[in-house]
Order: C-alpha cells, then sequence, then structure tokens
C-alpha cells in the first residue's frame, strides 16, 4: 500500500503575540490576521490561556494543562512522561521562577482535533546572590482535543539558545 505525502505550502511565521497583562507594544498579531483559520486562532487562544495560567500558578498550572499520556522533552534531559511525573517535574512557584512564552505561529490538523505551535520561551529566576538568570530557546506544543472535548497538551519540547534578538524578545511584565 502506498503512503501519501501532503506537501504544505512555507508560509512566513506570524509576528509575535504579546504576553498576557504584557506592557510590550502591541505587534502584529496573528489573531488579527485574514489568513489564520479558526483552527489556528484556536491554538493561540489555548496558548494565551496557558502561558497565563502559569504565569500566576507556577509548575501546578504547567502541569494542569497536560494530558493523562503526555510528555514533557526537555534540552538535555531525560523524557518526562505521564501528568503525573510531570508535575512532580515542574513543582516550581512564580515567586521564584518565571516560564514565559510566546506563540509564532500554530497549525492544525484537517480533522482539527490535533494541533501544534511553536514560539520563543524564556525563563527567569535570580541565583543565590540576587543576580537575574535567564535562559531562552525554542518550544514547540502539541496539543490534542479530548473526548471530554477538553483541549490538553500531550507533547512540550524545549531546546535552549541564545538570548534572542530584538524580534523575539519577552517583555518582562511590570
Amino acid at each position: 500500500m502506498a503512503s501519501a505525502v501532503v506537501l504544505l505550502e512555507p508560509r512566513p511565521a506570524h509576528a509575535q503575540l504579546s504576553l498576557p497583562d504584557s506592557s510590550a507594544p502591541a505587534a502584529p498579531n496573528p489573531l488579527i490576521d485574514p489568513t489564520a483559520s479558526p483552527g489556528e486562532l484556536l491554538l493561540f487562544d489555548l496558548e494565551a490561556r496557558f502561558a497565563k495560567d502559569v504565569k500566576e500558578r507556577g509548575g501546578a498550572a504547567f502541569a494542569d494543562w497536560f494530558a493523562e499520556d503526555g510528555v514533557m522533552l526537555g534540552n538535555g534531559a531525560a523524557p518526562v512522561v505521564g501528568k503525573v511525573a510531570i508535575a512532580r517535574a515542574v513543582h516550581w512557584s512564580p515567586d521564584v521562577y518565571q516560564l514565559l512564552w510566546t506563540p509564532t505561529d500554530a497549525r492544525m490538523s484537517p480533522s482539527g482535533d490535533m494541533g501544534y505551535t511553536w514560539g520563543h520561551y524564556e525563563g527567569r529566576t535570580i541565583n543565590k546572590s540576587g543576580a537575574p538568570l535567564v535562559s531562552t530557546g525554542r518550544y514547540i506544543t502539541v496539543w490534542r482535543k479530548q473526548p471530554d472535548g477538553q483541549w490538553k497538551v500531550v507533547l512540550d519540547a524545549g531546546a535552549n539558545e541564545p538570548a534572542a534578538t530584538d524580534c523575539c524578545k519577552i517583555s518582562p511584565a511590570e
């Protein structure tokens, strides 16, 4: 049986969305992009709600967004498989560590029950002497619609990279 290969037309990445409650100046926004599909708009909305929840509640919120069979892949770390294991691994307080991200683009499957977003993230904390530490990178989040209709993260992967240039920096919350 031959398998079909579907080639997608390349398209430019959308501009970065501002983080919820961000004081960053308004940038071109894929939510008002007339070429964005309803599925892509849904994925951008999920990401915005996910980011806002994590900003407010930290690691507990991060884990809450995962499906029971979700997987977390970190830079150079062993895979963390399952929501329970992920919750054990991401137990940070937003007072001590802030994980911030913004999607660059999104794609929804033709069936409308699975999609992904990718973009830039920053992790912010302070070291023992009080100096700020910032890690930056790219991420991909794969979303799947659950039998109850909720959308959950089934894969979140990140890779560290040098600090973002001005085009991709996430403005700190004030």
